[in-house]
């Protein structure tokens, strides 16, 4: 991951910037899984295991809060307008 891919995490909407956390979760396992067909292989076993999918939800809850952090929860605009 030479190239720059990340420039910043300022996303202009709450569900941009879930989305972004999805994208980094994904990459992360990516990144700590490097090989492809292992990746693959284990992929059915975690589908299927309920604590597997809470501890990859606790992850993208987690990269969410990074990405609202960066984003000052989207600059205070919901409650401007309310």
């Amino acid at each position: 991951m030479d190239k720059l891919w990340l420039p910043t995490l300022n996303t202009g909407t709450p569900q941009e910037g879930f989305e972004l956390a999805v994208k980094l979760s994904r990459l992360g396992m990516m990144v700590s899984q490097s090989r492809n067909d292992v990746r693959k292989e284990s992929r059915p076993v975690h589908r299927r295991d309920r604590a597997q999918l809470i501890a990859a939800a606790h992850v993208i809850a987690l990269n969410f809060q990074t990405i609202a952090v960066a984003n000052e929860w989207w600059r205070h605009s919901s409650t401007e307008t309310e």
